[in-house]
């Protein structure tokens, strides 16, 4: 039964829907919709509002291409698109004065897809189960939330805008049962390199307690200007507008339907592909950080700083969820690209050796995900780890191994998803979980929201087996899959030799 609430906050009275033991709240505003005179512009308060505001619907998610994962993920659950996107999902187990932890929600999709509102990231199951209130994030992405154009944006939209969401939730947040001094941003995939990206802000760090950076690419930096502002170039001329007329420019894009903006990013997408690379068009600019170890070090030391505890984790297999897509036709890698990649990644080309020995019976296509998976996210994230722990910030690191038996996507990006929201029925359609026991899902579920939402109550994460810190000298790390337990160092002394520097191709 579905029954209604209201919650009171001090920019006025919001309506709600109960059932099943939570309270929800959708399509609610943190900041004035960037639309008009407002596109392209910083995210602005939202204004106050009389009498009570609908709160039973979600509202338009940010304007997007299907995702380019959806081999593994399935489709994405539909839902309305428009550029007024700047709202929040928040799930609490009552209205009721309490004090709860808060958890808020920032979905990966590569800052081209997605939406913290889709029924994948339903935090209905994590509030009533955890006792805690769960938030969802909508933000700007594309061009329209990272386009870089002096005197247009500075390429952070997206990042401001995450920024504003925090800064509402730390406001009102305590309306809907929630402590605003005890706040957890989690993340995943593009989620989680903004959280990175987030550490290395003074002002946005304060604004968050814990952190769980899931699957995080931290091999790839923020965007150089120089980059940035090239495919910024590319991309109005592929929306034939003229940039040697400045005052010109600004009407344009203001102007131009965001279906034109979608149309001309997916061209330039196809243009700056390049082999075994997951590199998006559009992503944060931050030019003194796009080295990545000046990146990785800036948001470790953040960490530190603000004394930030951290969960930080990966899945054994990511890049197979980009690269082994069994729909498409069967091939093996050219070999001269596959070798440039490991010349590129690992410093020397035969490292693809050492590759196929640890992977037996393995396709070349597997190997490059192996070195993908390890060069974009795992030795970074493992890097990141240790730095943030010698900075002073406590750390715990995941590994997450477990897959359904015979998938040829393995333990891929994403596949921890359904495990930590707790709602298989939304994943059903999902390639990546197909062959899964119902048990075995709920199970597993079971002990990662546990953990989840235990370091967001205490700062420590909670597990079926002890979880020790993250240390340089053991790397002790937890491994869930068909068995649960710590080991120590998943990667071995590999991630120390990894290159510090991306070569130039890689931008």
């Amino acid at each position: 039964m579905t029954e209604s609430l209201v919650a009171r906050t001090s920019l006025g009275d919001m309506q709600g829907t109960r059932h099943g033991g939570v309270a929800q709240f959708r399509g609610v505003p943190y900041a004035a919709p960037p639309v008009g005179e407002l596109r392209f512009a910083p995210p602005r308060r939202v204004s106050a509002w009389t009498g009570a505001r609908d709160a039973r619907q979600h509202g338009p998610i940010a304007p997007q291409r299907p995702s380019r994962l959806r081999a593994a993920m399935g489709d994405m659950p539909s839902a309305a698109q428009g550029e007024d996107c700047l709202t929040l999902t928040i799930s609490a187990p009552a209205i009721d004065g309490g004090s709860r932890p808060v958890l808020v929600w920032l979905h990966g999709g590569a800052y081209m897809s997605g939406a913290g509102s889709l029924d994948w990231y339903d935090g209905a199951a994590l509030a009533r189960d955890g006792d805690v209130v769960v938030v969802g994030v909508n933000y700007r992405l594309g061009a329209l939330g990272f386009l870089y154009h002096p005197g247009l944006s500075d390429g952070t939209l997206g990042l401001l805008d995450i920024i504003a969401a925090l800064t509402w939730v730390r406001e009102h947040i305590a309306a809907f049962g929630g402590d605003p001094d005890r706040i957890t941003i989690m993340g995943q995939s593009a989620g989680a390199h903004a959280i990175l990206c987030l550490l290395t802000m003074p002002d946005a760090r304060r604004l968050f307690r814990r952190a769980i950076l899931q699957s995080a690419p931290a091999g790839l930096p923020p965007l150089s200007a120089a980059t940035a502002s090239e495919r910024g170039d590319r991309l109005l001329a592929l929306l034939a507008i003229d940039r040697g007329h400045p005052p010109d420019v600004a009407a344009r894009v203001k102007a131009e339907p965001a279906e034109r903006f979608l149309e001309a990013t997916g061209a330039l997408a196809r243009a700056t592909a390049r082999f075994g690379q997951v590199v998006p068009p559009f992503m944060p600019v931050i030019d003194h950080l796009a080295d990545p170890a000046r990146f990785l070090d800036s948001a470790a030391e953040g960490a530190g700083a603000a004394r930030v505890d951290l969960i930080v984790g990966t899945t054994r297999e990511e890049a197979n969820a980009f690269f082994c897509d069994p729909s498409a036709q069967e091939h093996d890698p050219d070999a001269a690209q596959l070798a440039g990649r490991f010349a590129a990644l690992a410093g020397h080309e035969d490292a693809i050796e050492r590759y196929r020995q640890r992977r037996p019976g393995g396709r070349a296509v597997d190997l490059l995900s192996d070195l993908v998976t390890d060069y974009t996210f795992l030795f970074p994230s493992l890097r990141f780890a240790e730095a943030a722990a010698e900075a002073g910030a406590r750390v715990w690191v995941y590994q997450f191994d477990w897959a359904p038996p015979g998938t040829p996507f393995k333990a891929c990006h994403c596949l921890e998803l359904p495990f930590v929201f707790g709602n298989p029925h939304a994943w059903r359609g999902a390639p990546m979980v197909q062959g899964a026991a119902a048990a075995e899902l709920a199970d597993l579920s079971a002990v990662i929201r546990g953990a989840w939402t235990g370091f967001a109550r205490t700062g420590e994460p909670t597990a079926c087996a002890p979880w020790p810190e993250y240390r340089a000298w053991d790397r002790q790390t937890m491994r869930f899959a068909s068995v649960i337990g710590p080991v120590g160092d998943p990667a071995g002394a590999a991630w120390r030799r990894a290159p510090r520097r991306a070569p130039r191709a890689e931008r």
